[in-house]
């Protein structure tokens, strides 16, 4: 049986677009070390931030 991890204990990480920390989901369990992006739009538009950041 598995040990159920409670909400306030997930780990989080921050966007590599954005900048906000993002939580940790069941459907990333097993890439959570190759997730970067909180979302489809950050994911998009990881081209553009770059570009302004230099």
């Amino acid at each position: 049986m598995k040990k159920k991890i409670s909400k306030s204990n997930l780990p989080e990480k921050p966007c590599l677009v954005c900048h906000k920390n993002f939580t940790w989901r069941k459907k990333w369990e097993k890439v959570w070390d190759d997730v970067k992006y909180c979302s489809d739009k950050c994911r998009m538009n990881k081209h553009t931030t770059s570009i302004k950041e230099k």
